[in-house]
Order: C-alpha cells, then sequence, then structure tokens
C-alpha cells in the first residue's frame, strides 16, 4: 500500500524546500521528490551559492592585487590558484546542500529520490535513476520544479565551450576572451567573475541597455563602472549564430538588431545568458489537467492552486520575478494556506540584487514605471563618495536612490548601487513592507560611520535637504 502524506511537494529548490519545512512546522506529513542526488536544486547546487563564492572570491583577488597596496599592505602580485578556488565553491555548495538534508531529517521529512510525475490529484508517481516507479497519495501536490537556463535557436550549449550559467562556474582554466550573450543579471554576474579573474569580456545584448527592467539611470551608470573594469559592451545587437575553426576557437557573430552590417567576436568561451525558463518536462502536467500559460509557466490563482484541486506551484514555474526569495516566500504562503492561515507575499516589496562589484540592489518602483503610471514623485539621492566609511573602504562608487509619492511621502521605490548594497536594501524593504514614508526613515537614528548612512541621507534629500552633501 502507498505510503500517505498531507503534502507532497515535487523539487527541492528554494521554494520547495522552505514550503517542506513550514508545512512539517504547521503539524503536516511531508515528502519531497527529488530528481538530483543532492536537495537544493539550482539555487544551492549550480546557481545561486556557487556563483555567489566564485563573485566573493574573484572580489578578494582584485582586491589584494589593487586596493591592499593603498591600505598599507603589500602582498606582492596576487597568484590565481583557480583549482583552489573552485575547491572553496564546491565546499560551499557541499555545506548547504548538508544543510537541506539535516533540516528535513530534524523536520521529519520523507525524501524520495527521482522524478516526480502528477498522476492526478492526490497521486505523485516517483521514477528512480534505476528500478520500477513507485506512487505516493497525498492531499496536495506543490509543484517547485523550478527553471533551467533559455537558450538560442541553432546554438548548442556543450557547457565547455559554449556554456550556460551550469559550466560558466564550472571552467578549468580562465579564458582569454569571454563573450556573454545577454546583459541581465547571469550574465553580468559570471561575466565580472572571469573579468577579475583575467579575461576579456565582451557583453553582447539584444537591447539598448543592460539589466532590462532596473532603474535606467542606476543601468547607465553601472555600465559605466563595469566598462571602468574592462568589460566590452555590444547594445541593441543580435547573436546569429557561433562558428568553431579549426583550432577551436569560437567565432561568435553578431549584427545589429535593427539589421545592418555583421561581425565576428573571437572567443575561447561563450556563455549564453538570455534568461530562465520554467521547468515542467517529465511531470505529466498536460495529462493531469494542470493549465499553463503562453509561457509554459503553471497558471495558478491568488492561493497559488492550479486548475486542478489539491495541485499548487510556486517559484520559477509560475509567473513573477524568478528569484529564489520570491520562491521562498511562496513556499511559507502556500504551506500557511494549506493549514488554513492567510498566507500571503507581497509582490511590491521583493528586492532584486545583482552580486557584482559595487552592487546593485532595488525594490519597487523604477523612476521608468512611475513615468509611465503618470505618478507624481520625487527622487531623493545621496551618493558614496560623501559617505565617511565609504571613503575609508575605498568603496565610493555609487549612490542610493528613495523614489517617494509627492502627496503622501509613502516610499515607492529604492534603488541602490554600491558596497554591499544587496544588504542595505533590506532596511527600505521593511518600510516599504508597513508602507512608510521616507520621514520615516529620515528620522530614524544610523549608526556612524556606516554604509547605511547614505541610505538615510537620501531619505533627508526628500525633505529639506540631505546633511552632508
Amino acid at each position: 500500500m502507498a505510503e500517505k502524506f498531507d503534502v507532497t511537494v515535487i523539487g527541492s529548490g528554494p521554494g520547495g524546500y522552505v514550503a517542506a519545512i513550514r508545512a512539517a512546522q504547521l503539524g503536516m506529513k511531508v515528502a519531497v521528490v527529488e530528481k538530483w542526488p543532492t536537495y537544493g536544486g539550482t539555487c544551492l547546487n549550480i546557481g545561486c551559492i556557487p556563483s555567489k563564492a566564485l563573485l566573493h572570491a574573484s572580489e578578494m583577488f582584485e582586491e589584494a592585487g589593487h586596493s591592499f597596496k593603498q591600505l598599507g599592505i603589500d602582498v606582492g602580485t596576487p597568484k590565481l590558484d583557480l583549482p583552489q578556488m573552485m575547491k572553496h565553491k564546491d565546499d560551499t555548495v557541499a555545506s548547504n546542500v548538508g544543510g537541506i538534508d539535516y533540516l528535513f531529517k530534524k523536520n521529519k521529512i520523507t525524501g524520495f529520490q527521482g522524478t516526480g510525475k502528477v498522476v492526478g490529484a492526490g497521486k505523485v508517481s516517483v521514477t528512480p535513476e534505476s528500478g520500477d516507479a513507485s506512487e505516493i497519495e497525498t492531499r496536495n501536490i506543490i509543484i517547485a520544479s523550478g527553471s533551467v537556463p533559455a537558450s538560442l535557436p541553432g546554438i548548442e550549449i556543450d557547457e565547455q565551450q559554449i556554456v550556460s550559467s551550469t559550466g560558466a562556474i564550472a571552467l578549468d582554466k580562465v579564458p582569454d576572451q569571454l563573450v556573454v550573450i545577454g546583459a541581465g543579471v547571469i550574465g553580468l554576474e559570471l561575466g565580472s567573475v572571469w573579468a577579475r579573474l583575467g579575461a576579456k569580456v565582451t557583453v553582447v545584448e539584444y537591447l539598448d541597455r543592460i539589466l532590462p527592467g532596473m532603474d535606467s539611470e542606476v543601468a547607465r551608470n553601472f555600465q559605466r563602472m563595469l566598462q571602468k573594469q574592462n568589460m566590452t559592451f555590444h547594445l541593441s545587437s543580435k547573436v546569429t549564430g557561433i562558428d568553431r575553426g579549426e583550432d577551436g576557437q569560437l567565432a561568435v557573430n553578431i549584427e545589429p538588431a535593427k539589421g545592418g552590417d555583421a561581425q565576428a567576436l573571437p572567443a575561447d568561451v561563450a556563455l549564453v545568458a538570455i534568461g530562465r525558463k520554467p521547468y515542467t518536462d517529465g511531470l505529466g502536467l498536460e495529462d493531469a489537467g494542470v493549465a499553463l500559460d503562453e509561457r509554459g509557466r503553471v497558471r495558478v490563482d491568488r492561493h497559488y492552486q492550479t486548475s486542478v484541486e489539491g495541485v499548487y506551484a510556486i517559484g520559477d514555474v509560475i509567473a513573477g520575478p524568478m528569484l529564489a526569495h520570491k520562491a521562498e516566500d511562496e513556499g511559507i504562503a502556500v504551506a500557511e494556506l494549506l493549514a488554513g492561515q492567510a498566507g500571503h507575499v507581497n509582490y511590491g516589496a521583493i528586492p532584486s540584487v545583482v552580486y557584482t562589484n559595487p552592487e546593485v540592489a532595488s525594490v519597487g518602483k523604477t523612476e521608468d514605471e512611475l513615468k509611465a503610471e503618470g505618478i507624481d514623485y520625487k527622487t531623493g539621492k545621496f551618493p558614496f563618495t560623501a559617505n565617511g566609511r565609504a571613503k575609508a573602504m575605498l568603496a565610493t562608487q555609487g549612490f542610493v536612490k528613495i523614489l517617494a509619492d509627492v502627496e503622501t511621502d509613502r516610499v515607492l521605490g529604492a534603488h541602490i548601487i554600491g558596497k554591499n548594497a544587496g544588504e542595505m536594501i533590506h532596511e527600505l524593504v521593511t518600510l516599504m513592507e508597513f508602507s512608510g514614508a521616507s520621514e520615516d526613515l529620515a528620522r530614524t537614528t544610523h549608526a556612524h560611520p556606516t554604509l547605511s548612512e547614505a541610505v538615510r541621507e537620501a531619505a533627508l534629500a526628500l525633505g529639506d535637504g540631505a546633511i552632508h552633501i
């Protein structure tokens, strides 16, 4: 007889494992089906966590070579030990993945290794790599299968020379020339890793700007910073193909997006980073009657239920930003809804971070969006060049920008370029979660000297003016 559960989660990425743990905390009997040999999904195994390990390590390498001397630290010219850097990345992954295994045991969650398939309401089949399939009976099913890298027609990713993000975090040597296709978060983060380690990085983007969807002023300033880090950009350009020469060298063929003369960019490695797409292969959704939208995402109602009663979906596989923390919040929300509580996610206050150096962080509306919506807003800005702690840290690049409603002073959005921007954005997320005004932030004491004082100064700038500029 099949074992019975209250909730069965398909996928153990940030959305899936958080949903499982929260459901278990609320007294439910929980199963998780994972097709990979380890838990954690893309984020922990080949995405967020390993990339951040390489971003930090490469940043330390660059600082040792360029900033230490100014701080009075003479270590000579640093030497790159790429195998050790990759070991650090792998050790970081192993530690985080092992943490999920521990949490599942702690919360008495049953794991099933194999490919999960929705057979129908209340039934999930699990097919291991070898052996017969088994079936789970469950009151509720949560689809948390995540996403996979999108690809370009006619370009075959081999994860050796033509790579997705998966291959880009596992190169065995620094390429002399790296061409990044796509100027979104993933392309810029991984491009910056290899640029810091010595690669000549060229970024090709179809649109006329980098970081589509982020504040355009922030994007323009950030591009200039990256260009000073020896990254070259071809905007408003499309990739038409990649040729491989007899010597193994790649030629990435590009031409203007609106048509014009073509050119070939030489490359040792080409990184395809044009975004991600929902992963629904093999889940049996069509046969089970689970409806998808025009972009292949699972359709859900405001309670995350699909077109089949008792079947829910969260994370990258549904509409919304493909962010691990968005998936986590949805995982908590759906577990609480199943327990009869009022789970919810405030999609207007989900932060986004680009973990480059400097970092870029944002939450809420951009100036572009406020203008398009005809909202009367005011802007408060403060540069890190006027921040004492930033000067001491040699981290004066960037600024804080806060957008607030003219009539109510309610903060509508915030954008930061700077050292540790991803950490600083959260006081603005909290402020927006509680519908706070810029004056609330301006009147809140900030420790001195800290980078976060720049946030307060930007809020002061929305009133009578910043103090230190």
